[in-house]
């Protein structure tokens, strides 16, 4: 068995997905643009917008192990939690904590991540979709037959 053109499957589906590791990547990214201001009076703001970055990465971990309908729905708080992370990034921009450059970057991490999300919601919904239409269509492949 030739192993070197396999890619070793994930026992965690979810860490198949490209959006799970953008969103780490985004959490890393929190962490490291405030590290300097953890100590800060905006400490809160601070806390709260790297919770706000791990609940994106951790909704779409869980979400995998559920139901496509209930992934969808955890995928949806995946991105209501990119629009608070954006709220975070307003504010910490307008108190001067991050520079006009990290609240780009923060900006185009949050658009680039809300898009696959965005994308990833549509392919589940249409595949079930198509589903429930195969099964209308088909009604025989779920029918038990006892005779």
């Amino acid at each position: 068995m030739n192993q070197q053109n396999t890619k070793p499957s994930t026992f965690f589906r979810f860490e198949d997905l490209r959006i799970y590791h953008k969103a780490l990547d985004y959490v890393l990214w929190v962490k490291a643009a405030l590290n300097d201001y953890a100590l800060l009076e905006n400490a809160g703001l601070a806390q709260g917008f790297n919770k706000s970055a791990q609940e994106i990465v951790l909704n779409i971990a869980e979400g995998s192990a559920r139901n496509k309908a209930q992934f969808v729905s955890h995928l949806k708080q995946s991105k209501s939690a990119i629009r608070a992370c954006l709220v975070y990034t307003s504010l910490l921009h307008r108190e001067n904590i991050i520079s006009d450059e990290a609240e780009d970057e923060s900006r185009n991490q949050l658009m680039e991540m809300t898009k696959m999300l965005g994308a990833l919601i549509t392919s589940l919904q249409k595949n079930t979709h198509q589903e429930e239409a195969e099964e209308d269509v088909y009604p025989s492949k779920n029918f038990n037959n006892n005779y």
